[in-house]
């Protein structure tokens, strides 16, 4: 197989944390990179670009400020560049839509021919001789296939849909993940009833989505999920602390079952939903109940998904109340199950795993600038921003945190703070 390039780092995967490292490495450093993703564009998270949705942190937060706010990369540069600073500067919002946030991440991939699309990632190996990851790739489009030889690799594969396993093959046309929400929206709304399975973000969005649309479409609405209650993300200055270099490097550095037992106690800040997402779901279920005798939407907590059975016109949904023990029946034309999602970790990886170290039987130890720990402490590095909460806490899948990931990587590369992190930035100490 012909070896294409020889490189100093390959990320497999495209996303918001692999393109900023690839701008900054782009932009500061002398390192050669190479990017690829099996897809043909950068697009992130396709099936939930709603209309009206926002991002969850400010724009700020882009791909590159935090490290260098001087970048041509920023996102003002991007409003700049497409005429609409104005418009953003009277729109007077430091949140921004997602559909834009979208179109930001595509402008960036585009300037960069570090970054490729269509190509396939198929298998990687260690050469421990040569120190260098050998990367057999496929060009999806030309069907050319060849090879990498890089110092080290960063795995940027995100995530897939969490879907329980006993529903997986009940998934259909009539049974969808909230990740294909757009492609079926047209189809869902035609329906006579349509439940919506979950309690986090994405679940509070289409179930506003659906609801803003039900007095044109007539279906009936229901909203369940097995959590206590339908709670709000934690958005108080004091909170958002935890999102910091300073907390990241704090609960980094707590031994494996002391962060384990932080995690549950942080999900109010990690998870939940937007206050203006369940505020703009209230006052719109207020005004619909005007007058009306019954909710324009049935909503019920501590409800757990058991059982999934499809029929000819219908979907049989049985349910578990866990507080008062009673199971009970529910019957919908259309279900979308908002569970959320789970780590993607390609098959050549777990290939490694006997190589490294692991905290659990499914948490491999990793370094606070991401590098995976191996036993035999090889000279390439394998850098994972995917499956590592129980290592890096509230910051595992933060945009804003990312960039200091990023930062992080560049030095241990470089050997050089080319992009110097910030110290001290909160009044809460975590020490």
């Amino acid at each position: 197989m012909e070896i294409k390039k020889h490189v100093d780092i390959m990320g497999i995967g495209l996303g918001p944390f692999n393109l900023g490292l690839a701008t900054l490495i782009e932009e500061g450093t002398e390192l050669t990179s190479y990017f690829v993703d099996k897809q043909s564009s950068l697009q992130w998270h396709p099936g939930m670009l709603i209309e009206m949705t926002d991002l969850q942190v400010p724009f700020i937060a882009d791909l590159v400020t935090f490290a260098n706010p001087k970048s041509e990369f920023t996102f003002l540069n991007y409003l700049h560049e497409q005429g609409r600073l104005y418009a953003f500067y009277y729109f007077n919002r430091f949140d921004i839509p997602r559909k834009e946030y979208n179109a930001y991440l595509q402008w960036v991939a585009s300037k960069l021919l570090t970054c490729q699309f269509n190509i396939h990632v198929d298998d990687v190996s260690y050469d421990t001789e040569n120190e260098v990851y050998h990367v057999s790739c496929t060009d999806r489009q030309t069907k050319e296939t060849f090879a990498v030889h890089t110092r080290h690799l960063v795995m940027g594969t995100g995530t897939v849909p969490a879907i329980p396993g006993k529903f997986k093959e009940k998934m259909s046309a009539n049974c969808i993940h909230s990740s294909e929400y757009l492609p079926y929206e047209k189809e869902l709304k035609k329906a006579t009833s349509i439940t919506v399975v979950g309690s986090g973000q994405s679940a509070a969005e289409i179930f506003y989505d659906l609801l803003y649309a039900q007095e044109d479409h007539g279906y009936e609405l229901s909203w369940f999920t097995r959590s206590a209650g339908f709670f709000q993300m934690e958005e108080g200055k004091l909170g958002i602390e935890m999102f910091s270099p300073d907390f990241t490097e704090y609960f980094h550095q707590l031994p494996y079952s002391a962060r384990k037992e932080a995690l549950p106690r942080l999900e109010g800040i990690r998870n939940g939903v937007q206050v203006k997402t369940l505020k703009n779901i209230y006052d719109l279920l207020y005004h619909r109940s005007i007058g009306q005798k019954r909710s324009p939407a049935k909503i019920r907590p501590t409800s757990e998904l058991k059982e999934i059975k499809e029929q000819p016109t219908k979907v049989q949904l049985t349910f578990h109340q866990w507080q008062t023990n009673a199971s009970f029946e529910h019957q919908t034309e259309k279900l979308v199950l908002a569970t959320g999602y789970k780590p993607n970790l390609p098959e050549w990886f777990l290939r490694m795993s006997d190589e490294m170290q692991w905290e659990s039987e499914t948490e491999f130890a990793v370094e606070l600038d991401g590098r995976v720990s191996f036993k035999d402490k090889r000279q390439g590095q394998i850098f994972a921003l995917t499956n590592v909460v129980h290592a890096h806490g509230t910051s595992a899948t933060n945009l804003a945190l990312a960039v200091q990931r990023n930062q992080r990587i560049i030095h241990y590369l470089t050997d050089e703070h080319t992009y110097p992190i910030s110290k001290d930035n909160t009044f809460t100490t975590f020490e």
